[in-house]
């Protein structure tokens, strides 16, 4: 029997995420992601007191927990929040560099995962990929920075709007909602950004699309599963890891989104190949050109 083309594609993505080690690589994201968290924080953190918003870093530590279920991002943000308040804010300390170092780990797992699902060899020196890597933790903290500035502010913008313009209140969101669609525009953005520039060679928008939109609905449908599970059944993981329930609940989480993450690369990857072999193939140098309809050769 003949698949649909869709589930085609899926089929032959998910055996090209198995034959590239995708549980293997997506396990090396989950522990990366988890140890460069706190990391990226601190470094937020100081930042942010550098740049004299010290307070906005517990909100970037929001944005990034909000797309989370409850269950897994509750123990994780106690945590995170405790580390914050008790951070050094000199940005230029050697603690400093390192919590930037360590927080690259995590986008050169991304870039590792990404060439072997695109089938690329990385040829650039490890210290070029390295450097690259916390250019991206960098803007990335300075961009945080300022989307949470804008959302510490907007709705003190907007409630100053409603009382010169009353009728404006009958549009207000709930700020549930704004948050949820904030942190979707934020991994969304990120993706594509992590798609189209951080393994080597090049890529067109259309061409990664597709993996954009396989990944996020992969997760947000696996994190709406698993929040459902949690609430069943979130007292197996304190039975079976005692204290450390709250950090294989995060894991195990991280673990599932980082294999839809590449099997939206694979996705890309089997597309990309079935449009190369769509192409007419050159014509051969050194055979004679065909003679035109009509004509008969001497």
């Amino acid at each position: 029997m003949t698949l649909p083309k869709p589930l085609r594609l899926a089929w032959d993505a998910y055996w090209r995420f198995v034959d590239d080690d995708g549980w293997a690589i997506a396990s090396h994201i989950a522990l990366s992601s988890l140890m460069s968290l706190f990391p990226f924080l601190i470094f937020v953190t100081a930042l942010g007191a550098f740049l004299g918003t010290k307070n906005l870093a517990d909100e970037v530590a929001n944005l990034i927990l909000d797309a989370w279920p409850q269950r897994v991002a509750g123990p994780i943000s106690r945590e995170i929040h405790s580390v914050m308040s008790n951070t050094r804010t000199d940005v230029l300390t050697l603690g400093g560099v390192l919590a930037i170092y360590f927080s690259s780990n995590g986008v050169e797992a991304l870039r590792i995962a990404l060439n072997r699902a695109y089938g690329l060899k990385e040829m650039r020196p490890w210290y070029v990929t390295r450097m690259e890597s916390i250019g991206y933790v960098v803007v990335g903290a300075i961009a945080l920075l300022a989307l949470a500035f804008l959302v510490v502010f907007a709705p003190l913008i907007w409630a100053e709007m409603i009382s010169y313009v009353p009728a404006l209140e009958a549009y207000s969101t709930t700020v549930t909602v704004g948050r949820l669609v904030i942190a979707t525009l934020l991994i969304v953005t990120a993706l594509i950004i992590v798609h189209l520039w951080l393994p080597c060679g090049t890529r067109r928008l259309g061409q990664i699309m597709p993996g954009v939109f396989v990944t996020v609905v992969l997760s947000i449908s696996y994190a709406l599963a698993f929040a459902s599970y949690l609430s069943r059944a979130g007292q197996t993981y304190v039975t079976t890891y005692a204290g450390l329930a709250s950090f294989m609940i995060a894991l195990v989480f991280l673990y599932a989104i980082a294999a839809t993450f590449i099997y939206g690369g694979e996705v890309n990857a089997v597309m990309l190949h079935a449009s190369l072999d769509k192409k007419p193939c050159p014509p051969d140098p050194d055979e004679p050109p065909e003679a035109p309809k009509g004509e008969k050769g001497l």
